[in-house]
């Protein structure tokens, strides 16, 4: 069964649209319920499939009981190393260049041995009629163990953490002089020991594969962030040519990184699917997304700050372990943001991991500054609160001029203005400086402040822009629609560079067989294929250009692309000469013009992605390019019961030019949501001796809900990067960043107890 790429158009009328608070594309048809997703996709004789779990961090499964399972009503196999067909195996080292081994989530070959490498890895997939079935029948497959010795507690593994080199999409460290030699001779300074617990993504989506083959061809419906990623991968896994292979993904219910990766669930819906010769859909529980799907690290940091008594940072620390698991995961670079926000005269930054047997970890929303801003910013309230500093005035004297490990240059720097707008939005001049010197009725209340710190990317992106003689402009990218409104910004964009109503623009998107664009992740999707778009305009209107100079009667005769501009449908002199593109196509005889960017071929997508990582590595050595921001944070901590809550919330955020008022303010007002999640209650509990998480759920993994967010006041300075498309950053990932060092700033402020452990619960402030 074939399906058309997603394919979304807005209805707003006037153009410029970009910066306007246009409402999203998908909005009437994600509030009616009519938005397609990858468990909604229907097929004949539809099967459904079911994990079963491991109950051991590390041995072998000496014996496999599947007896009874098969005897369930429905059940069409049940799969195990004994009897699962071999896949190829994955790459034994992932190269940083070949995005289909990055998108790996593990080295396992599931499924190919006896082995077992975490406490929840699959050992069995049971294929049935009905979800039910499946479901009843793995609960029946009965799997014994040889256990091996585990290393499971990662605080007890911290002594074995070693350093670790960073990948070019990872920040690593750094050292400017010898920052521990000036912290010891520092008039004063502090040095603290923080840790953040491990957290899980909790998309409201759960994972989902629905795998249909058709002799040596694959299509899967799948929640990805990273269409191309998973394409690359399953060719790779099961030995078919990538061409072969197709993901669609019209919607994905949030990811937040961990939809970026190929995780057991999509390998193995594929594999149920070529067992059974039958259409399969895998859709993970909530608990098995726990135990398959990595999430965040924890952390331990150490932030050492010295300073002079005017507050002029003399040294600046900041180490950090994080957890890896023994198949695979990726480092938090908790100090990524260190190396840039202070004018420190010595910094170390240092990133080193624990290795564990452990399902492998992953990107979480803006993976290393997201904790490691807690680690810093709380680092540098305790500093402001010893020098007797108002902890605003300490950040700024100390805002560099330019970067202050190496002393590049910063494409676009205006943190101060965020600062001084959010202090005026917040009254933070009325801030008395003592803690516990604010209360209302039982409840004390704490005002805190953190800077938000994060680098977007950028990557390749693919795309074509069809203009039709009836007007209408069609965008085609496989770009990827997570919840944030890409397709929207895209038509905006499209519709100003072409100079036509924003309501004549279509993007169609969500599918592998369109050109393919870059993965979700990093804030760097629509920077990514607004680039892509930009240059696909400007090759089209060239091309109409060029038609209408060799029609003898046009007025665009004689004329340059430099001395036009579009608008009004075509392009038109400052004079007012000019004509629209549909009376050039109509003389021509021409019922579309368009304009490409982007590989042809599978060989030159790898060939463009080799060219384009080097080329980011060289940018990012010449200067640093980030967003950031300023939160001010009030909370009400109960005196008698320690209970915390946040009450009031301002944000102001320099992430260069907004493109859609209304989607930036939601995806920054989002990142705080999470971030006071990550401050206040969100923490994977995991049983050190066992390796098991312990609360696989929402009824005990506790996210935000309404009652724990008050209103959110965020606003931006809007200020284009001049070295980006139209001057945009990235707005996906700065929010959450900073927002659990002012909720435990505020916290100290209340109580006077600087809580360094996350999350900030009753028995850390008793």
């Amino acid at each position: 069964m074939t399906q058309a790429p997603e394919r979304t158009r807005p209805t707003t009328a006037t153009t410029p649209a970009v910066g306007r608070p246009i409402d999203r594309v998908d909005g009437a048809v994600k509030t009616t319920g009519e938005s397609e997703y990858a468990a909604d996709r229907p097929y004949p004789d539809l099967a459904h499939a079911a994990l079963v779990h491991s109950t051991i961090a590390r041995g072998r499964i000496t014996a496999i009981d599947t007896a009874a399972a098969e005897a369930v009503t429905g059940v069409l196999a049940v799969i195990t190393h004994r009897n699962a067909p071999p896949l190829k195996p994955p790459a034994a080292r992932v190269n940083p260049f070949d995005l289909s081994t990055m998108a790996s989530g593990t080295k396992v070959d599931y499924l190919g041995s006896d082995e077992v490498h975490w406490n929840g890895e699959p050992v069995a997939v049971v294929v049935a009629e009905t979800l039910e079935a499946a479901v009843e029948a793995a609960r029946r497959v009965q799997v014994d163990y040889a256990a091996a010795p585990a290393v499971t507690d990662f605080h007890a593994a911290e002594h074995s953490a070693e350093p670790v080199r960073a990948l070019p999409m990872m920040p690593g460290g750094g050292r400017k002089g010898d920052a521990e030699q000036a912290l010891a001779a520092a008039p004063v300074s502090v040095d603290l020991r923080f840790t953040t617990p491990p957290h899980n993504h909790n998309a409201i989506e759960p994972h989902v594969t629905t795998a249909v083959w058709d002799g040596e061809r694959l299509t899967v419906h799948e929640s990805t962030q990273a269409m191309d990623f998973v394409r690359r991968h399953l060719a790779l896994r099961f030995d078919v040519p990538v061409d072969g292979v197709r993901v669609i993904a019209p919607n994905v219910g949030g990811g937040f990184g961990g939809k970026g990766f190929v995780w057991a669930g999509t390998i193995l819906g594929a594999m149920a699917a070529r067992v059974a010769k039958r259409p399969v859909r895998l859709a993970l529980s909530r608990e098995a997304v726990f135990r398959t799907v990595g999430g965040r690290t924890p952390t331990v940091q150490r932030v050492a700050l010295g300073a002079e008594r005017d507050g002029a940072l003399t040294a600046l620390v900041h180490t950090g372990i994080s957890q890896v698991g023994r198949v695979g995961g990726m480092p938090e670079a908790v100090g990524s943001q260190s190396k840039h926000l202070y004018a420190a005269g010595t910094i170390l930054v240092r990133h080193s991991t624990a290795t564990l047997d452990m399902l492998p970890n992953a990107a979480m929303r803006a993976p290393g500054e997201a904790v490691g801003t807690f680690g810093l910013e709380s680092g540098m309230d305790a500093l402001a609160h010893e020098l007797g500093m108002d902890p605003v005035e300490l950040r700024m004297r100390n805002e560099p001029e330019r970067d202050p490990l190496d002393g590049k240059r910063f494409t676009h720097r205006n943190l101060r203005a965020a600062y001084a707008r959010g202090a005026q939005r917040f009254g933070w001049a009325e801030r008395p400086p003592q803690p516990r010197s604010m209360r209302d009725g039982r409840s004390l209340l704490g005002w805190g402040v953190a800077t938000a710190f994060h680098m977007p990317i950028q990557l390749p992106a693919d795309v074509t822009v069809r203009l039709a003689m009836d007007g209408t402009v069609l965008v085609r990218c496989g770009l990827h629609e997570i919840g944030v409104g890409a397709a929207t910004v895209q038509s905006q964009i499209a519709a100003d560079a072409l100079g036509v109503p924003v309501e004549t623009v279509a993007v169609e998107h969500g599918d592998s067989v369109l050109p393919v664009g870059a993965m979700a992740g990093g804030s760097g999707q629509t920077a990514s294929v607004a680039a892509s778009v930009l240059r696909a305009c400007e090759e089209l209107k060239r091309s109409a250009l060029a038609l209408a100079r060799r029609a003898a009667g046009s007025p665009l005769r004689g004329r340059r692309i430099g001395d036009l501009a579009a608008r009004d449908g075509g392009l038109f002199a400052a004079d007012g000469s000019g004509e629209t593109y549909a009376t050039i196509l109509a003389r021509a005889g021409r019922p579309s013009l368009e304009g490409r960017v982007g590989a042809r071929t599978s060989v030159g997508r790898v060939a463009g992605q080799v060219r384009f990582f080097a080329g980011m590595i060289n940018d990012q050595r010449r200067q640093v390019r980030a967003a950031t921001g300023a939160h001010f944070c009030e909370v009400a901590v109960d005196e008698d019961t320690g209970e915390v809550r946040v009450t009031r919330w301002v944000s102001v955020f320099d992430v260069g030019r907004v493109m859609n008022a209304k989607t930036a303010t939601s995806q920054l007002r989002g990142g705080i949501v999470m971030g006071i999640g990550a401050a206040l209650t969100e923490e994977t509990q995991v049983d050190p001796r066992t390796g098991r998480i312990v609360n696989a759920g929402l009824a005990d993994y506790h996210v935000p809900v309404q009652a724990d967010v008050p209103a959110i006041d965020v606003s931006y300075l809007d200020e284009p990067d001049p070295t980006t498309p139209l001057g945009l950053l990235g707005v996906g990932e700065v929010g959450i960043t900073g927002v659990a060092a002012a909720v435990a700033n505020a916290v100290h402020h209340a109580t006077g107890v600087r809580v360094r452990d996350l999350p900030i619960t009753l028995d850390r402030l008793l």
